[in-house]
């Protein structure tokens, strides 16, 4: 798993950093008793999905494996099994 950069994108980073902003803002409002401003929170972590997914959209994401990344990775699976 560490040779795979899953996550380490912008795409991700925004979207997670405005979710987390999102989570703050509803459970400060959550202990105030302020309904409006919980639901607000709420609109922030949905709005960081949003974003994190128009950018991955706009190439700012993980890219796609090609075919040949694909049929490289089963073939040495493959020869790591037939070692074993």
């Amino acid at each position: 798993m560490a040779g795979s950069a899953h996550g380490h994108t912008p795409a991700a980073w925004t979207g997670v950093i405005i979710s987390f902003i999102g989570f703050c803002i509803a459970g400060v409002f959550m202990v105030a008793a302020n309904v409006p401003g919980f639901w607000a929170g709420v609109g922030v972590i949905l709005l960081g999905g949003v974003v994190g997914g128009a950018m991955k959209i706009a190439g700012l994401g993980m890219p796609k494996e090609s075919q040949a990344v694909v049929d490289a990775r089963e073939s040495a699976t493959a020869a790591a099994k037939a070692r074993v």
